[in-house]
């Protein structure tokens, strides 16, 4: 983190700061800590995703399960935030997904470098390849602050998608998940 330190030292030399003075002393220490903390997909191992055989306890699930929360992530072109909420869904075959695993999925794909059509894919490619549901479903909205402070500046939203199985395959269960997304969106 040494070299951080003293890149963003030089960087606040290059836009015309004073990196000596006192309200910036200790900046370059703390970019430093908050790119470790932010960008720490790159060095942590991928969370274990905790999954339950479905029926073991007499009930076996096999309607839709719809999980939503907040995530934010950078963008790789411009290393600005993008933020915003996710709303995935799956249908369980034989296998049921610990609940708080989803959230530690998007939280660890987040927390890299993105593009967020690369972010949807990554999260359902690792749900899915744990419990093989009959279908999967992620929604992604954000806001890019790479489009709302710099550039364009416009204010808006991408949404992203990646639907799978019975998800992409049934109208009728397509049509379900997104009526069930449609007020929070």
């Amino acid at each position: 983190m040494d070299k951080v330190e003293s890149l963003v030292k030089e960087i606040l030399a290059i836009i015309g700061e004073n990196p000596d003075r006192e309200g910036l002393q200790d900046t370059p220490k703390r970019v430093a800590k908050m790119y470790k903390e932010l960008f720490r997909g790159y060095s942590a191992d991928k969370p274990n995703i905790t999954t339950f055989r479905n029926g073991t306890d007499g009930l076996t699930y096999n309607q839709m399960v719809l999980d939503e929360g907040d995530f934010y992530s950078h963008c790789e072109h411009h290393m600005v935030p993008f933020f915003g909420r996710y709303y995935f869904a799956y249908i369980p075959d034989k296998i049921i997904l610990g609940l708080s695993k989803v959230a530690r999925i998007v939280d660890f794909h987040s927390a890299k470098l993105q593009i967020q059509e690369r972010l949807v894919k990554d999260i359902v490619e690792d749900l899915e390849k744990a419990c093989k549901p009959k279908g999967i479903a992620l929604v992604i909205k954000a806001q890019h602050l790479c489009k709302t402070m710099r550039g364009a500046k416009k204010k808006g939203y991408m949404t992203t998608s990646e639907l799978r199985g019975d998800f992409l395959n049934n109208r009728d269960t397509r049509q379900e998940f997104f009526n069930l997304i449609s007020n929070s969106l």
